[in-house]
């Protein structure tokens, strides 16, 4: 009898490796009717029900693999990955942490817990996870990618630029990663340039399979002050982006004017029925503004203080609104999401925040959440905790749209890709901002970037005075700050702070004098 399970298990593995489900769920189904307590049957099952995206029954398949077998770091691995999906990061952190050491010998699950740390904002303990699957798996490009990936996030340039230069040689047609080659050096002439051309030429395939490449070869054409090749490029790019992305602005607008109309100074004022926890140890501050805007060099000008720790972008404030709002949408945020989460109890909101995030927090006092996006919920920050501070980061309009423009964001901040899209979400992210300067007065601290890089120690003073924090040395020393950063400005900040990124826009300024007309007619000045 156990031999046959054996086999049926055999069966089943191999099953997985041809991606022949039916079979797997076959074989899981067979062991566990001879077997009851059949960690394998369980496993194979639960690869089933992963696949067939029903992670709640993945759970309690893993889970009970574990319950008989605790020692199978497969089944905790893929268990992590399944909390990560549902957003228990907490629970993601826990699991791994207990069974890295059991899982030293095996680079698949080794590759796939460090591709869950990252995703969980945690990328300094996936680096020894895909160093190890690197050492014992040399000749798996996946391998290799994601190691290089994680160098980039942990400030690692040159380790990252020999990997992904490596992995060129062996596939030279690869687009994301000439993509990531260009993002690490400055380009000197134009060779990188004629290959990646000579790429598209060849392969000939739809533009919205070019993406990376056109965003590669603009960026190059920029470094070498070729404006006019350099803009070309942006905007096959973005065309490209949006010939698939079926994105309409006025859903953002719509949410923006909803927020406007719901969080006004009435609803601020309106917090005696909020179960707020006083007298919290830690102080969050919240760094929003669009992106581009300098939102990750201020991050890095504070988290180098030493009463404060950062944990960089997370999406927890908008999972507990969506959460507690009881809305059911497909869509990551609503008006009838904003409506209804406006009448609950913000002390929920911010103990469900702090609930998530605490397996991040560490001992010091002051916290950063700086995902720019949260500056739809900067109203929702102020009555959650009446002690955070809200940092907004201001940016020439047309610099700031220009940078966002030319910026692969893997598909996020769909109105950037485009500038008739990015001209009306400007002009609703402005009504926006007036908003919150008016009803949230001097809780919102507003930076303005061109400012910040001409005068860093005078601008860096004066936040940390607002802040509440005493000035230290060490946050105008910000590109000595070794944290793992992966946002896409994860290159620039391991440079000291310019004005090199300041009025670049005008370089464009007969290509941009369309987006130019439209914000100067809304009433928005670009000088």
């Amino acid at each position: 009898m156990p031999e046959a399970i054996d086999q049926i298990a055999a069966a089943g593995r191999h099953a997985v490796q041809t991606q022949d489900w039916r079979t797997v769920a076959a074989c899981a189904n067979e062991i566990i009717r001879r077997d009851a307590n059949s960690a394998e049957g369980y496993f194979l099952g639960g690869l089933v029900e992963r696949v067939q995206q029903h992670p709640r029954k993945a759970i309690e398949l893993f889970q009970r693999v574990l319950d008989i077998d605790p020692q199978r770091y497969d089944a905790a691995v893929e268990l992590a990955n399944q909390y990560s999906i549902a957003r228990r990061n907490a629970e993601v952190a826990d699991l791994l942490g207990r069974y890295e050491d059991l899982m030293s010998n095996s680079p698949m699950y080794l590759d796939l817990a460090g591709t869950i740390y990252t995703e969980v904002g945690m990328p300094e303990r996936a680096w020894p996870l895909y160093e190890k699957a690197v050492e014992l798996q040399p000749g798996v490009d996946l391998f290799q990618a994601n190691l290089a990936a994680c160098a980039v996030f942990l400030g690692k340039i040159e380790r990252a630029t020999e990997i992904f230069e490596h992995l060129l040689e062996r596939f030279p047609d690869h687009q994301r990663n000439h993509w990531q080659l260009s993002r690490l050096h400055k380009a000197k002439d134009d060779a990188h340039i004629l290959q990646m051309q000579e790429i598209l030429t060849r392969k000939n395939l739809p533009q919205d399979h070019n993406v990376y490449m056109y965003y590669a070869i603009g960026k190059e054409y920029e470094d070498l002050e070729r404006w006019d090749e350099a803009f070309e490029y942006y905007e096959k790019g973005g065309d490209a982006v949006c010939s698939v992305a079926e994105y309409d602005v006025s859903t953002d607008t719509a949410i923006i004017d909803k927020i406007i109309e719901v969080c006004d100074a009435d609803w601020l004022a309106a917090s005696e029925n909020d179960s707020l926890d006083t007298g919290n140890a830690k102080t969050p501050i919240f760094i929003i503004g669009l992106p581009r805007t300098g939102t990750t060099l201020t991050e890095r000008i504070l988290s180098s203080h030493s009463q404060v720790e950062s944990l960089g972008e997370t999406q927890f404030l908008q999972m507990v609104l969506r959460l507690e709002s009881g809305v059911e949408s497909t869509e990551s945020m609503t008006p009838e999401i904003i409506e209804a989460v406006a009448q609950k109890d913000m002390g929920v909101i911010s103990r469900g925040y702090m609930e998530a995030a605490g397996y991040r927090l560490g001992d010091s006092p002051y916290f950063i959440d700086k995902l720019p996006f949260n500056f739809l919920y900067a109203g929702f920050i102020a009555r959650a905790w009446p002690e955070a501070r809200i940092v907004s980061l201001v940016r020439n309009p047309m610099d700031s749209c220009f940078s966002m423009y030319k910026q692969v964001f893997t598909w996020a901040y769909k109105y950037s890709y485009s500038l008739d899209l990015l001209g009306p979400y400007f002009v609703a992210y402005e009504r926006l901002r007036n908003h919150w300067r008016a009803v949230l007065g001097e809780r919102y601290i507003e930076v303005v970037y061109e400012d910040l890089v001409a005068d860093q120690e005078q601008q860096t003073r004066q936040l940390l005075d607002r802040v509440g924090l005493d000035f230290e040395d060490a946050c105008l020393n910000f590109d000595k700050n070794r944290a793992p950063t992966a946002t896409a400005s994860n290159i620039q900040v391991r440079e000291k702070a310019h004005t090199r990124s300041v009025q670049r826009w005008k370089r464009f300024e007969r290509q941009l004098q369309p987006l130019r007309e439209y914000l100067e007619k809304a009433g928005i000045a670009v000088e």
